[in-house]
């Protein structure tokens, strides 16, 4: 049994569960949901550099991983935060993320280069917006209007 033919659909299925937690860890930041920013209950003040900036940066690009459009650049942003967050914040505490409390910034970051690397799979916007439009593509040439004979 081939396992090719899952590829595409498995890597949509993950960059889907990736980029909607992101979007809840951006929200919750953002605007205090889902127990706030760090289970606090508390929104971010906006502006604050740089967690309402990184918050917005994870809700943004979480929602654009999340339907699949202008995914690797979103990604690479998000995968780019995440190593920052770990390495200005996390890493102050201990280099081990079970230690530093750094373990959902290293498995974000590592899950965001991931998807820029191998794409965003066959149910994403940007599959669907790159393929050719199956109706045209489908008539014969001389079938094709003529645009200087209308003219």
């Amino acid at each position: 049994m081939s396992t090719s033919r899952f590829h595409g659909p498995i890597l949509s299925l993950y960059r889907v569960v990736v980029g909607l937690l992101f979007v809840f860890h951006g929200a919750a930041s953002i605007f205090g949901v889902f127990g706030g920013n760090r289970g606090t209950g508390h929104a971010i003040a906006a502006g604050t550099w740089p967690g309402w900036y990184a918050a917005l940066i994870q809700l943004v690009c979480g929602g654009l991983v999340l339907v699949g459009l202008l995914t690797r650049p979103a990604a690479i942003l998000a995968s780019g935060s995440m190593a920052y967050a770990y390495f200005t914040v996390h890493i102050k505490n201990g280099i081990i993320p079970l230690q530093n409390g750094g373990e959902p910034a290293a498995m974000f970051s590592w899950a965001f280069l991931l998807i820029a690397v191998f794409g965003p799979g066959v149910w994403a916007l940007d599959s669907m917006l790159r393929r050719p439009n199956r109706a045209v593509a489908a008539r014969p040439a001389d079938s094709q209007p003529d645009v200087a004979a209308t003219a």
